[in-house]
């Protein structure tokens, strides 16, 4: 039996919402995930499913291994179609924000939804949501957006309307979004929801492979330089530090979703608790944090990077140079002594 997470009165704000509208937009963060690209892709094949109109758009392009989706292949990306976007977007009765929780990290796409005159819906599970929506689903203690996809789906009393698409693309963020279940998994009803997912046909080992064993000769050797070159332990306080500047990115030809992972590594080494990647992009670095046990990376990266995220899974960015960014880090890391 899973338990009924989201509240009955968002359950009915939705419907109404859903029954009132034609055509719908889904969009997502930048830099789109597994989690971001299952949850939008997951909603978008259920939504076909009772004959709405609805279109995925995403501010930037998602990683190539996940193009595999059933679904990708009708996305559009913001940055690369920007007018006809606008124009959907501007027609559209409906949109749905999935996974994130302000505007801001829509990039390019912030004011266009923003000044939007559609109702919005926000599917989220980061902490602090914004107030922009007109329903709110958020709940920070689901793993992923893609777990509330599902609940949501059910609660509509849908869980017929669940087709194999659909189920792929809930499972794959569900999967990405916890490491392939080795954080914030550990409550029983994520494995019902799997167990069902298995029962529509999903098949788990076919996306592990699809999603983590493609690695291009360029990315693996990219890994490969990190740890070896890159990495540098911090012994005293249980914490690792991987960088890479756009120079070195460029070296290997790195593609978006290339460092994907990347960030875990270091947390396979005994007595290494919590790990930062830090990636130089052309206007900002890029920093991605991971732990194990409580110790709080969400904590490290509001205080340092202004982010934010779960217990052991967060990020943030800087608007320094990665030199500054990574004397920031080491300069703070005693201050999180108590945690470990």
């Amino acid at each position: 039996m899973i338990s009924k997470v989201i509240a009955e009165d968002l359950i009915h704000k939705v419907q109404k919402e859903i029954d009132k509208a034609e055509t719908m937009v889904i969009v997502v963060h930048v830099g789109p995930d597994g989690d971001a690209m299952g949850s939008a892709l997951g909603l978008w094949h259920y939504l076909m499913t009772i004959d709405k109109e609805p279109q995925v758009i995403v501010p930037t392009a998602f990683p190539d291994f996940l193009a595999w989706m059933p679904g990708a292949d009708k996305v559009l990306v913001y940055e690369n179609d920007k007018q006809k976007c606008d124009e959907i977007i501007a027609a559209t009765d409906l949109i749905f924000t999935l996974d994130f929780n302000v505007l801001n990290r829509l990039a390019g796409m912030e004011h266009v939804i923003k000044d939007a005159v559609a109702p919005k819906i926000l599917v989220d599970h980061h902490l602090h949501p914004g107030d922009y929506a007109k329903v709110t689903i958020s709940y920070p203690e689901i793993s992923s957006t893609s777990e509330l996809i599902f609940r949501l789906i059910c609660r509509l009393g849908d869980f017929s309307k669940i087709n194999l698409a659909c189920a792929e693309c809930i499972y794959t963020g569900m999967m990405t979004d916890t490491g392939a279940f080795t954080y914030n998994s550990n409550k029983p009803e994520i494995y019902s929801i799997v167990y069902e997912l298995i029962k529509l046909g999903v098949d788990k080992d076919d996306i592990y492979r699809r999603v983590f064993n493609t690695y291009s000769a360029d990315r693996m050797r990219l890994m490969g330089y990190a740890l070896y070159q890159k990495m540098k332990i911090y012994p005293e306080n249980k914490a690792a530090l991987i960088t890479l500047s756009l120079d070195e990115l460029k070296e290997f030809n790195f593609k978006n979703g290339d460092a994907e992972g990347l960030v875990n590594m270091p947390l396979s080494i005994d007595g290494v608790l919590f790990s930062v990647f830090m990636r130089e992009d052309p206007d900002k670095i890029k920093i991605s944090l991971r732990s194990q046990g409580t110790f709080p990376a969400n904590k490290v990266s509001a205080d340092l990077f202004d982010g934010g995220g779960h217990l052991n899974a967060a990020g943030g960015e800087s608007y320094t140079t990665l030199e500054e960014a990574v004397r920031k880090f080491e300069e703070a890391l005693d201050d999180y002594k108590d945690f470990l």
